[in-house]
């Protein structure tokens, strides 16, 4: 199982293959806001993938369109709700708290 490591908290949970990063987020007690459902639509569950960019889903048009109305992108930039897990670990920066 691939394990989630979260930062600035510090947090480490094991993630289930094919489970979105904000699934885990949410597991490992992140207050991190989706106004939207995950459903792409709000943006609120922008985070950075620090590493094991390569293991996560890659990113979908819709994604990468709603990336594009947001402040603060850069390269590691993705939407918790429409990453999915491969099968290695993954170390994200949460940056938005409720």
């Amino acid at each position: 199982m691939p394990v989630l490591t979260i930062t600035p908290s510090g947090k480490t949970i094991e993630a289930v293959e094919g489970s979105t990063l904000l699934d885990a987020l949410l597991a490992a007690g992140e207050k991190i806001t989706t106004n939207c459902g995950g459903e792409a639509k709000c943006g609120d569950c922008h985070i950075f993938v620090l590493d094991g960019r390569k293991s996560i889903s890659k990113m979908s048009k819709l994604e990468n369109e709603k990336l594009d109305t947001l402040v603060g992108v850069g390269s590691k930039s993705r939407l918790a709700c429409q990453a999915h897990f491969g099968p290695e670990n993954v170390t994200v920066e949460v940056l938005n708290f409720v």
